[in-house]
């Protein structure tokens, strides 16, 4: 990637997104078809680390990550983000703090596909009442869409469509930004520009989570968490992350 990230627009330099949970419960369903998909789940991650978290299909990742953006309720525990405590919020107070406080970067980009790219991004602080309008081209030349902003998703190929939904994600100014399977649907050379952007954006302070499957991209990460049965069993400090350019799979 060519562009700079302004993850930090205000240019005060804070480190942002801390995660604490404390005895996180989650089970779906009840009786014998109940499935526990978070099992007594405590976790510390420092503000403006970029973490990576690992596991089967059905250890819990998504799970995780939902909890702390305030997309689904525990059962049971406390859960802090971005300062704010959240543990028991009505849908109100979590919609409110998704809106002040998360971004959210899917596998499949969830673009409306009538915008162009640069109306999927406006929309986002039309909807919120956050972010700058005025900042949107900014936002779409860091990650290399400048000559694409008029373009309509079908006229961009899905490295780019993702590059789009990570500025959407931006547009607000969040302090954490959450990535389900970001590259998923990428190839190597693809996926190797969005997770550049990912670290970039952790780079200039602002908390980045993103659930994989791919350890050889976890190797970017700060921090990496390990889950199985909804548990972590590991959390693992990566003394030397590598530059997501550098990284093949």
């Amino acid at each position: 990637m060519s562009g700079q990230v302004e993850a930090n627009r205000a240019g005060d330099g804070r480190r942002r997104g801390g995660i604490t949970l404390r005895g996180v419960s989650k089970t779906y369903g009840a009786g014998e078809a109940a499935v526990q998909a978070l099992a007594d789940v405590d976790l510390d991650i420092r503000p403006g680390e970029l973490v990576a978290v690992l596991g089967a299909s059905g250890s819990g990742k998504t799970t995780l990550l939902n909890v702390i953006g305030g997309i689904e309720t525990a059962d049971s525990g406390s859960i802090m983000v971005a300062g704010q405590d959240i543990s028991g919020r009505d849908p109100a107070g979590l919609g409110e703090f998704r809106r002040d406080h998360v971004g959210f970067v899917f596998q499949f980009f969830n673009l409306i596909p009538t915008l162009t790219a640069r109306e999927n991004v406006e929309v986002i602080v039309e909807l919120t009442g956050r972010g700058d309008r005025r900042q949107v081209p900014k936002l779409l030349a860091a990650v290399d869409l400048a000559d694409r902003a008029d373009h309509f998703p079908a006229q961009l190929s899905g490295g780019q469509q993702q590059r789009v939904s990570i500025a959407r994600a931006l547009a607000t100014d969040p302090d954490l930004l959450l990535a389900d399977e970001p590259t998923g649907a990428l190839d190597v050379a693809t996926g190797q520009g969005v997770l550049d952007l990912l670290q970039q954006t952790s780079r200039a302070g602002r908390g980045v989570v993103m659930v994989t499957h791919n350890e050889v991209a976890a190797g970017i990460a700060d921090r990496v968490i390990r889950m199985r049965d909804g548990r972590v069993t590991a959390n693992e400090v990566n003394a030397n992350p590598v530059a997501a350019t550098s990284i093949r799979w």
